[in-house]
C-alpha cells in the first residue's frame, strides 16, 4: 500500500498533556511528523489534534501509528516510552476506566489496586510482562509485544474484577514463565534451522 486511504485521523489530548505531545520548542511533535511522514496540527484550546498524510506515499499505517503514539503520550507514557510503538511488534492497548465505573470514587479504587502499595503491583506487571503500563486519569495504557501486552491487560482486568492480589501475582509468574520457555524454544528453533539441523 504505496498510498494512503485515510485522509486524517483526530485525536483528543487532555489540557495537561497537550505540551507533552508537542514537547519542548515543538520538537515532541517534529519527531513524530518526521518518523511517520504525517503532518500534525493541534488546537490548543480544544485539545483536538489533527494527522493528516505528508504527502500521497504516506501509507494510512503511518498515521494510524501517529494517532497511538499521540494517544499514548495523552494518556501519561512520556514521548520515549511512546516511540516504542514504531516498532511493529509493539502495540497499544487502553483500557477506558469510565466504561467500567463511572463514579470518580469507583475509578480512584480500581486504580489503587492496580498501582498497589509504593506502586508495588504494577512493577510486578512491568517485570514479570516486559510491558510498560501507565495509569492516566480515567484510562490505563500498556505498550509491549502483542503477548505481554495481553498477559498485562489480563491481569489488570483481573484486579479490575476484584481478584486478590496474590491471585494476579501467580498468574502473572505462571504466564511469564511459559512466555519465556515459548521464547527460548523458538530462539532454538530458529538456530537449527539456520544450522540446516545441526548440532541439535
Amino acid at each position: 500500500m504505496s498510498k494512503s486511504s485515510i485522509s486524517r485521523a483526530y485525536e483528543l489530548v487532555p489540557e495537561e498533556r497537550i505540551g507533552a505531545v508537542i514537547g519542548q520548542n515543538g520538537k515532541v511533535k517534529e519527531m513524530i511528523e518526521q518518523a511517520t511522514s504525517t503532518n500534525i496540527k493541534i488546537e490548543s484550546n480544544t485539545g483536538i489534534v489533527y494527522i493528516e498524510p505528508r504527502d500521497e506515499n504516506t501509507k494510512a499505517d503511518s498515521i494510524i501509528k501517529a494517532k497511538e503514539i499521540i494517544r499514548a503520550i495523552a494518556i501519561g507514557f512520556t514521548p520515549e516510552e511512546a516511540f516504542r510503538l514504531l516498532d511493529e511488534d509493539q502495540i497499544l492497548i487502553v483500557i477506558n476506566l469510565k466504561e467500567i465505573n463511572e463514579d470518580p470514587n469507583g475509578i480512584k479504587r480500581i486504580k489503587s489496586r492496580i498501582i498497589g502499595e509504593e506502586g508495588r503491583t504494577r512493577k510486578i506487571i512491568e517485570e514479570t510482562t516486559g510491558s510498560k503500563v501507565v495509569i492516566g486519569e480515567s484510562a490505563i495504557g500498556i505498550i509491549g509485544d502483542f503477548e505481554q501486552a495481553s498477559i498485562a491487560e489480563r491481569a489488570i482486568r483481573m484486579l479490575i474484577d476484584g481478584k486478590p492480589h496474590s491471585v494476579v501475582y501467580s498468574y502473572l509468574e505462571r504466564e511469564a514463565r511459559r512466555l519465556k520457555k515459548r521464547r527460548i524454544t523458538g530462539l532454538w528453533k530458529t538456530y537449527g534451522e539456520e544450522q540446516g539441523g545441526k548440532g541439535l
